[in-house]
């Protein structure tokens, strides 16, 4: 490969980096994360590590007990992307999130904000207790986390699917860095695109070739 090949694919992988969190940042940050995830979590201040143990646990469990909740912090309006009206709004942006995430079935969904829940996909007994559950405490993020941990236990607990109590927790608190899937997607998208313009450069170079008359010696 030329230098000139090298710098284009360095170019591109550069590009391909920025890309994602451009889209994420324009749009609505949890109806793409919670596509392959079952939580998404405020992008700052990070929720501490052992509490996102525990959440991701507990919803991974409520999954067994055929209850496949999926459950939205949200800290701040930076969490909603492009929607940041629905802030302080928890029922109203379930509503919309509901919309980008489920398609075939009813899809549970636990919205968490500081002004309380918003849920979508439960029967009406859940639905009751998610509006009598107290407030998220003032801790920011892990405030939140808390606060999912224990509806989500009580959720499905209502709805018949009860959680096996022994979840572990860790004792470690430090904040998680990107998820697995965001960096497979983030790798998937830098090959994609190099890929693409390295085809696209040969494609070109070959046609210029096949065109150019040969010069008479």
């Amino acid at each position: 490969m030329s230098r000139r090949s090298l710098r284009i694919t360095a170019a591109a992988l550069v590009a391909a980096l920025f890309l994602p969190a451009a889209a994420l940042a324009d749009g609505d940050p949890a109806s793409d994360v919670l596509l392959g995830q079952n939580v998404f979590y405020p992008y700052s201040p990070s929720v501490a590590h052992a509490l996102q143990y525990r959440l991701d646990a507990e919803t991974a469990a409520a999954k067994r007990a055929r209850f496949p909740i999926k459950v939205a912090l949200i800290e701040s309006p930076a969490d909603l992307g492009a929607i940041p009206s629905l802030w302080g709004k928890p029922q109203q942006y379930a509503e919309f999130l509901d919309t980008e995430i489920s398609f075939t079935s009813r899809q549970p969904l636990l919205v968490v904000m500081p002004a309380g829940y918003g849920v979508q996909g439960l029967p009406p007994a859940a639905t009751r207790l998610a509006a009598s559950l107290p407030k998220p405490s003032a801790d920011q993020t892990n405030g939140l986390a808390r606060a999912a941990i224990d509806a989500v236990s009580k959720l499905a607990a209502v709805t018949g699917h009860p959680l096996d109590a022994s979840l572990g927790t860790p004792t470690a608190t430090t904040s998680n860095g990107p998820s697995v899937l965001v960096l497979t997607l983030l790798a998937l998208s830098t090959l994609a695109t190099a890929t693409t313009i390295l085809a696209l450069r040969h494609h070109r170079t070959a046609r210029r070739i096949a065109v150019t008359p040969k010069r008479r010696r």
